[in-house]
């Protein structure tokens, strides 16, 4: 598997990219890091810990906010956080760890877990029009109700060469009968 290879490549499995915390509230736009990545200062760590663990998951959670890492470029690491009405939030992360960062995101900007629960369960609904199957309570008894289907099978019969079986017995170019 080729994913699998490189530094920590358990930063590309799914099962890692969802298991953030942070979930941005809707007014957060973009997203900037700002840090060090010489190795001797040990006040940007944090900051680099932070973009190498934990911005995969962040952008991952988060599909619709922009996010963008600065290196070298300034004395003190910093975080900002672009809002949609033209503000802006900064942290000062210097000389904290990646965790300290995580939480303080989560704490200020990110969803309380009420929230992505209630979202969760709203987005289970079984109010799906694409469901049918009226003995498992949907509205629709099967996809031919739907307009544009074709017939169903039970009243109407498939043309031969429509049907799978039929073609991959290599039936293939013989006359419809």
């Amino acid at each position: 598997m080729g994913f699998m290879k490189g530094i920590a490549p358990i930063r590309r499995t799914t099962k890692y990219l969802s298991n953030s915390p942070l979930t941005f509230k809707p007014r957060v736009k973009i997203m900037t890091v700002n840090f060090n990545d010489a190795q001797t200062e040990e006040n940007h760590q944090g900051a680099r810990d932070f973009v190498f663990w934990n911005l995969p998951q962040v952008q991952y959670k988060n599909p619709d906010v922009q996010i963008l890492t600065f290196k070298n470029m300034t004395p003190s690491p910093f975080i900002t956080c672009f809002l949609e009405d033209n503000t802006k939030v900064y942290f000062d992360v210097d000389s904290q760890s990646n965790k300290d960062i995580l939480d303080r995101l989560v704490k200020t900007l990110g969803k309380s877990k009420e929230v992505l629960e209630e979202e969760a369960v709203a987005s289970e609904a079984k109010s799906n029009p694409a469901n049918f199957c009226r003995r498992l309570g949907f509205s629709r008894h099967c996809i031919c109700e739907m307009p544009g289907q074709i017939p169903c099978s039970s009243l109407v019969p498939v043309p031969r060469h429509w049907r799978g079986k039929w073609y991959n017995q290599g039936h293939r170019w013989e006359s419809d009968d």
